[in-house]
């Protein structure tokens, strides 16, 4: 199952990070996959949907993400489907001196015929394009919160 997992340290408090990074339409400006997620129901809180399309491999895919868990301000969970993936998106935000150390952990679990693919993901060269993908949310999230 490929995972993207990365650590983020910012000046901006707690609070504002939760505010933003809580709010999955911000992944139009930090996830350099994202091509569009907008709020279909909800106010943020469990249950709420977010409609995505992503851009990976040069293909669009659509997913629809909802809120599983929201533990104000210091955990959220979103769970993202369509036919051939679940994507599970966990964000942790922890008060570090008068800062934020940020966790975040995208996992993919492929489905269907693709779901054969999986053990090849192990594999250095078919993981770069998930590295990738990590490394420029990373920096994203970096230099949003950064402004905050």
């Amino acid at each position: 199952m490929p995972t993207i997992e990365r650590t983020i340290t910012t000046t901006a408090s707690p609070e504002a990070v939760w505010a933003y990074l809580s709010d999955f339409t911000t992944t139009n400006e930090w996830d350099p996959g994202t091509v569009r997620t907008v709020r279909r129901t909800g106010n943020g809180e469990v249950g709420t949907e977010y409609h995505n399309t992503s851009k990976f491999l040069g293909r669009e895919t659509q997913l629809v993400y909802t809120v599983v868990e929201s533990s104000a301000p210091t955990r959220i969970q979103l769970r993202g489907e369509n036919e051939s993936v679940t994507a599970t998106d966990t964000i942790t935000m922890t008060p570090q001196g008068s800062g934020t150390r940020v966790h975040y952990v995208a996992q993919l679990e492929f489905r269907g015929m693709l779901r054969r693919l999986d053990p090849l993901f192990s594999l250095p060269v078919l993981n770069l394009p998930f590295k990738r993908l990590g490394d420029g949310a990373q920096q994203g999230i970096q230099r949003n919160l950064d402004r905050l």
